[in-house]
């Protein structure tokens, strides 16, 4: 089913990952069903907006039973495509697209390191968990020749966009953008903008609330 038909609202899209994280962890602990009551005491959401997004994506939930958890977290899993085998590649090996290539949950979240990209001659040959970091100029070639779905932006905001919009010819479909910048594409890409210092302050704002 194409959920975009249904215009799910992308507030909800930003809260499964997180239902399938607590999923996880309940088939960690051999639970093999748990009532929307019981996941909305464990996540610190009301069980009404847990049953209202499920419900987005046709419910699952069974009166008198609850969710069966292991088919709730496949069934998230499938809607939020961890299952079709995507694979990515790093632009920009420095210290912050290394710490992503080392991250090593993404494989477990079905999302596949095929190649890491830089400009600084230095780097370039040198191995990160056995992927040999490759020039820019190699990569048309690369995306020639290989099937990439994601292209993960670690590198600074005054090259991003010339490099998003390079990736974007090749065909990519999917940025996953770390420049602290924003990036507004047209066309068939799908962009997510990542701000860490964002969660900073937000977290900053928090800690300030609390002592006043």
């Amino acid at each position: 089913m194409n959920y975009n038909e249904k215009k799910v609202s992308i507030a909800v899209v930003r809260r499964l990952p997180r239902y399938y994280r607590y999923l996880e962890e309940l088939l960690k602990n051999d639970i093999t069903r748990i009532s929307s009551k019981e996941l909305s005491q464990r996540m610190g959401v009301t069980a009404s907006q847990i049953r209202q997004d499920l419900n987005c994506f046709g419910g699952f939930g069974q009166q008198g039973y609850g969710y069966n958890v292991e088919s709730l977290y496949k069934e998230i899993g499938n809607i939020l495509g961890l299952y079709n085998g995507y694979t990515t590649i790093i632009i920009g090996a420095g210290n912050l697209g290394r710490a992503l290539a080392n991250h090593t949950s993404f494989e477990r979240r079905g999302f596949r390191l095929v190649g890491i990209f830089d400009v600084n001659r230095e780097i370039v040959g040198k191995e990160i968990r056995g992927i040999k970091i490759m020039h820019m100029d190699d990569l048309d070639d690369f995306m020639k020749s290989n099937k990439v779905d994601i292209g993960i932006l670690a590198i600074p905001k005054e090259g991003v966009s010339e490099v998003a919009q390079r990736l974007v010819k090749l065909g990519i479909k999917g940025l996953w953008n770390f420049s602290y910048t924003d990036l507004n594409l047209t066309g068939p890409v799908q962009v997510e903008n990542v701000h860490l210092s964002d969660s900073l302050m937000t977290l900053s704002y928090k800690i300030t609330q609390n002592m006043e």
